[in-house]
């Protein structure tokens, strides 16, 4: 079982448990760390962008190449690509006049594998 797993198995319920209190503390992200993340959510809610990442998944893709793929304009995929690269979602590299995009880590990986299998599993 894993930390989230036991996490689960406990319930808290009781404002005078000082105990219990303090171990809903130690989970508790902090403001700042919550807005970070509610970032990433926030950009893995835009479908076009989850079908940019689909693309990027086990692939170094240049722009022109997802444009033909996704069917937007050049424009609009620079778009969604600057915005994912702000929250280094994406990186991208120059080879003379082609931008190639990939994902930033196996973390991006991950997280979109596991939203798909949520989604194709319930």
């Amino acid at each position: 079982m894993n930390d989230a797993q036991a996490a689960q198995d406990i319930t808290v319920c009781g404002d005078d448990d000082i105990a219990e209190q303090e171990a809903l503390q130690d989970v508790l992200i902090d403001p700042q760390t919550a807005n970070r993340l509610a970032e990433i959510f926030k950009a893995l809610s835009d479908p076009s962008r989850l079908r940019l990442i689909s693309l990027l998944m086990d692939h170094e893709v240049c722009v022109h190449s997802l444009e033909t793929a996704v069917g937007m304009s050049q424009s609009a995929i620079s778009h969604q690509l600057r915005y994912l690269r702000q929250l280094n979602l994406v990186r991208f590299r120059k080879e003379g006049r082609h931008v190639y995009y990939a994902l930033d880590d196996d973390h991006v990986r991950e997280l979109f594998a596991q939203g798909l299998l949520h989604v194709e599993h319930g």
